[in-house]
């Protein structure tokens, strides 16, 4: 089987010849820079370079000594998207890597301020830390309601928009989705990966972006109408958006990345009557767009926490694929989630804990962990390998080895 073939077949619910792997297809799935550059040297590789791509969480772009030696079988559909417009800059370990060229990054004391492009401040990291937290919530104001109309304008303001990963920097303007169509299709000619493009389409995230997560809660509890009224503004936005980039994409994408945290450790951040009575309708107009517009296309949905008590209704709206499968969470076990859940929908994640046991645990327990999670997902497809969220700055290259040795076995 071919990457592709390996992943699609996954996602079918059948058994490929090996489970499929992940690393950086999307930006929850990948590995911080620092970690990145302490495995190439632990592995000797000498070549290359560690180019950042999503710089809020200090995220490389795997190479393809990368892909190649731990069998990576998706990769992000903005891998290696303007490859000359790179500058050198130093992480917070003093390691080398390189940053989009666009990006305004400035020193103050021992944090860094990262600026838009209309020389707003939208993001900083403070000293000791290995991302950056978001500085700029544009609605968070009284009169925020009167606002509604201009809501669009206002997503560039925030940092996950202004600091967008390279092949959203343009947005979705004629030009850009001109070298989006040929970098895609250049993707499909030269590589037998599965392609994963970005898009997003949060509701809840990207109102708590606007709002602020804590105002944003108070909405949705004390002025429902105003709370969904900016829903309604954002599904308004998400739908012109893939009216504009889905038909330049072709037949050279096989999954469309959604996203919205929706979970915390201990459960939802709001009740199932909460999400259905305000989300899922929404969800279900998006995902229900996507596919009139691409039907072959796989929908994947983005959504750390424990989210065990809404996965029925996101596979009733029609979400294919979930991430990260946070196993560590409450109702998260994997016996449970693929008992329950397993027919319905394909885990892409929850190989191994990244909490407890990829940063602190030995080898040789790494390996034992990935095994059983690997022994109760896998059976009847269904399965991508991911360990739960990206591999952060502290775990040890020892141990990331080992991760892959077993889902590789």
């Amino acid at each position: 089987m071919t990457p592709r073939e390996r992943v699609l077949a996954a996602i079918r619910h059948e058994e490929p010849d090996r489970v499929p792997i992940d690393c950086g297809a999307m930006r929850s799935t990948g590995i911080q820079a620092i970690a990145y550059n302490r495995l190439k040297a632990h592995l000797g590789v000498r070549t290359g370079q560690t180019r950042v791509f999503d710089v809020i969480q200090q995220l490389a772009e795997p190479e393809d000594f990368y892909l190649d030696r731990f069998r990576i079988d998706a990769i992000n559909a903005g891998r290696d998207f303007s490859p000359d417009n790179w500058k050198d800059w130093a992480l917070p370990d003093g390691s080398a890597c390189e940053i989009p060229g666009y990006m305004d990054f400035r020193p103050d004391g021992g944090d860094w301020l990262a600026f838009s492009t209309d020389g707003e401040l939208v993001a900083r990291m403070v000293e000791g830390a290995t991302y950056f937290n978001q500085a700029c919530y544009p609605l968070d104001r009284d009169d925020w309601a009167d606002m509604l109309d201009r809501t669009a304008e206002q997503l560039g303001r925030v940092s996950w928009a202004a600091l967008a990963e390279p092949i959203y920097e343009g947005g979705l303007s004629d030009a850009n989705l001109q070298r989006i169509a040929a970098h895609v299709r250049h993707l499909r000619e030269t590589s037998d990966r599965a392609i994963m493009i970005a898009f997003g389409a949060n509701l809840f995230e990207w109102a708590s972006y606007l709002r602020r997560m804590d105002n944003y809660l108070m909405d949705l509890a004390a002025e429902p109408a105003r709370a969904e009224a900016l829903l309604d503004k954002l599904v308004e936005i998400h739908l012109a958006g893939l009216d504009r980039l889905l038909p330049v994409l072709g037949d050279n994408v096989d999954l469309i990345q959604l996203g919205d945290d929706l979970g915390m450790e201990s459960g939802p951040f709001f009740s199932p009557r909460v999400f259905r009575t305000l989300f899922k309708p929404r969800y279900k107009v998006i995902v229900d767009h996507v596919k009139k517009l691409k039907p072959d296309l796989t929908v994947f949905l983005h959504s750390c926490g424990s989210i065990y008590a809404l996965l029925g209704d996101l596979i009733e709206v029609g979400i294919e694929v979930v991430n990260p499968v946070q196993i560590s969470a409450k109702n998260m076990t994997p016996a449970g989630l693929k008992r329950e859940f397993g027919s319905d929908i394909t885990f892409w994640g929850g190989g191994c804990d990244t909490q407890h046991v990829l940063p602190r645990a030995t080898p040789q327990e790494v390996r034992d962990h990935v095994r059983r999670n690997i022994d109760t997902f896998a059976p009847g497809g269904g399965f991508v390998f991911n360990q739960v969220h990206n591999i952060l700055s502290e775990v040890p290259p020892e141990n990331i080895v080992a991760m892959y040795e077993a889902a590789m076995e």
